[in-house]
């Protein structure tokens, strides 16, 4: 039987570390998840803004970016369907954005409290001799 382990898995606490090949694999894994988080975020962005605020597309890539980023909007919409568009796709960059920030941190924040949790361990052990 071939068990392979889900793509974004995590060593247990009684393993070793990663070896550094093995942790920029996560690394470039965990980037490509958060980069496609990123894209489909910016596509949904770009279509709505087209089609409920009537921008054009270089226009609509604009707005999105920016919203996306934090940054605010370019241009402030005029038809009713646009401004809720708009308020919803702020609500949803804001999370969009935690999530890829915690994408991306997650193997750096496992790594450390793994190592963390490896030097307790040896000092628990060291004390019980």
């Amino acid at each position: 039987m071939n068990h392979r382990a889900p793509l974004l898995t995590f060593e247990h606490r009684r393993d070793a570390v990663l070896p550094p090949r093995a942790y920029v694999l996560r690394m470039a894994r965990h980037a490509m998840l958060a980069g496609a988080i990123v894209l489909g975020s910016l596509g949904m962005g770009i279509l709505g803004y087209h089609y409920f605020e009537g921008l054009a597309w270089l226009d609509a890539l604009l707005d999105a970016s920016m919203i996306l980023s934090g940054m605010g909007p370019t241009h402030i919409p005029a038809a009713t369907a646009g401004k809720l568009f708009a308020s919803f796709y702020a609500l949803f960059s804001g999370v969009a954005f935690i999530t890829i920030v915690g994408v991306l941190f997650a193997p750096v924040f496992h790594r450390f409290l793994h190592k963390f949790h490896l030097e307790l361990g040896a000092g628990k052990s060291q004390q019980n001799k």
